[in-house]
């Protein structure tokens, strides 16, 4: 197998992964926005938006430099600047309760 062949391979393998992430994350953030929205309760919604910013932070490295060209040191360290906060907001909806 040459390196061509198995960076090709990786950088699909890692499409794949970072998509179905996407779609688990999105439907984590939609169950968990489902329940804001039927209880109202304030916790529920920062949690809803805690998983979306982790989603969406999982989700931007890649976008970035593959859409954007933008360097992939750069997307990464948005995506973890992301996640970081994601955390944040879901570790503050768990206090505020």
């Amino acid at each position: 197998m040459s390196l061509d062949t198995a960076t090709t391979e990786v950088t699909i393998a890692l499409a794949v992964v970072k998509t179905l992430v996407l779609i688990v994350g999105s439907v984590v953030t939609f169950f968990a926005f489902k329940a804001y929205r039927r209880t109202r309760q304030r916790a529920l919604g920062l949690l809803a938006a805690g998983f979306g910013l982790v989603t969406l932070g999982l989700a931007f490295a890649g976008l970035l430099h593959e859409i954007l060209n933008v360097d992939l040191a750069v997307g990464v360290l948005v995506e973890s600047v992301l996640v970081l906060f994601g955390f944040a907001v879901i570790a503050y909806s768990l206090y505020v309760q």
